[in-house]
């Protein structure tokens, strides 16, 4: 959400920055509402003065044997007036707030210029990718062979883009979301954190998820089923004034992940890369402004030592303006190197987002903390995958994947799948 004060202050500056976004000018629009109800605030706040004067004078009179019955007439034309005047106050701010909860955050000036994936900028790229004596085959053959990923199942009981593992796939997805747990806890300092699966209207619309995003969610009567960690775990703050001396807070959780994707048609169809259900290990930090690049950048190194230790090659990206979420102020995507994708040719997918915020999510949700001054700031909220747990498989078992059909562990699951290897159950 947008602070009202720096529209007021800045209509121009405002409207340049929604345009880096693609959006129409909406600054006049938003103060032509925002100065209507300061005007009618202004009046209702006239008006309770003058009612409690004359209330006063009433007495006054008659304590004096005066009439009052002027003044008497007055008090009752304004107690007559003032709720319609306030039902109006109410309609007005319920529209300014309406459209400034429509309207995605202002972009960091790092954010490159762009209309979509194609125009994100490569920062870095981390590790060799594997060559193979055999075409390379994807996540869904190397599972399907191994007897141990069944979509056909996943489709009888639940419909498309669901899945039922089994053996130690079934395994691999409870030790690599252990490993990641692990890692961030002991190496990162991160809280391990069990939110619930379900949330309420508030909650949704305190991260941004809700009004603009209702189609991609699921709903279970008054609640909704959480499309990420990120949900819960940001909203923790909801409502308070943090300690300084408490920030960062960091946080992560393992969770189930629910999503419509009523906006990706047709898109990712096959295997897990898309799914309606799907875990993930997720990270959380609430910071001061003048913390939050630096945290945004440890969040992102955090999920980037995740892929180190699993030997998976990836690169990171920055996205530009138009490829940029709706509550982001600046994000890096993580992409794996998946070899059996693109027909055995092999390319890059996202497996990590790691966002900042900065104080959007925190405005919406009144998430506060008091500075050394005294004075209470809004935090800086930031968000990241450390990392998707099904896309991690995938890339495993792709990176992994051996002539003979069995897939290669990386060392660092060893321990956690009581094998080096994969073969067919």
């Amino acid at each position: 959400m947008h602070d009202i004060r720096f529209i007021r202050d800045n209509p121009e500056q405002f409207d340049a920055a929604l345009a880096r976004r693609g959006l129409d000018p909406v600054a006049g629009a938003i103060l032509e509402i925002d100065s209507k109800r300061r005007r009618l605030q202004a009046r209702l706040q006239e008006m309770q003065s003058r009612r409690n004067q004359a209330s006063k004078e009433i007495g006054a009179l008659k304590s004096q044997g005066g009439d009052a019955d002027a003044l008497i007439a007055e008090v009752n034309d304004i107690k007559q007036q003032m709720p319609e005047m306030e039902a109006e106050e109410n309609t007005l701010a319920a529209q300014l707030d309406g459209r400034l909860m429509e309207l995605p955050n202002l972009l960091d000036d790092a954010v490159p210029a762009g209309d979509d994936e194609d125009d994100n900028e490569l920062v870095r790229t981390h590790g060799s990718i594997p060559g193979f004596s055999f075409t390379p085959r994807d996540h869904v053959e190397i599972g399907e062979g191994l007897g141990q990923m069944d979509f056909a199942l996943g489709a009888k009981v639940s419909g498309a883009r669901f899945v039922v593992l089994r053996h130690q796939l079934a395994r691999l997805e409870r030790a690599l979301a252990a490993f990641m747990l692990d890692l961030h806890t002991s190496k990162f300092g991160y809280v391990e954190t069990m939110p619930p699966y379900l949330v309420n209207t508030q909650t949704m619309t305190g991260t941004g998820q809700l009004p603009k995003f209702a189609e991609d969610l699921y709903r279970a009567d008054d609640k909704w089923l959480i499309p990420t960690a990120e949900v819960p775990l940001t909203n923790i703050v909801a409502g308070e004034i943090v300690d300084a001396d408490s920030l960062p807070l960091r946080m992560t959780a393992h969770t189930p992940c629910f999503r419509s994707e009523a906006g990706s048609a047709g898109r990712d169809t096959r295997g897990m890369i898309r799914q309606h259900q799907f875990s993930k290990v997720e990270l959380v930090s609430i910071t001061t402004p003048g913390e939050s690049a630096a945290e945004h950048e440890r969040m992102t190194a955090c999920a980037e030592e995740v892929l180190q230790q699993l030997e998976l090659p990836y690169r990171v990206v920055r996205l530009c303006t138009g490829d940029t979420g709706f509550s982001a102020q600046q994000t890096y995507d993580i992409e794996v190197w998946l070899p059996g994708q693109n027909k055995g040719k092999g390319m890059y997918r996202e497996i990590s987002s790691c966002s900042n915020c900065g104080p959007f999510q925190a405005r919406r949700m009144k998430a506060r903390f008091r500075d050394d001054n005294g004075d209470t700031q809004f935090v800086h909220t930031l968000n990241g995958s450390g990392v998707a747990v099904g896309r991690a498989m995938i890339a495993v078992l792709e990176n992994g994947q051996q002539e003979d059909g069995s897939v290669q562990l990386p060392t660092v699951l060893h321990s956690y799948m009581g094998s080096d290897r994969i073969a067919p159950a």
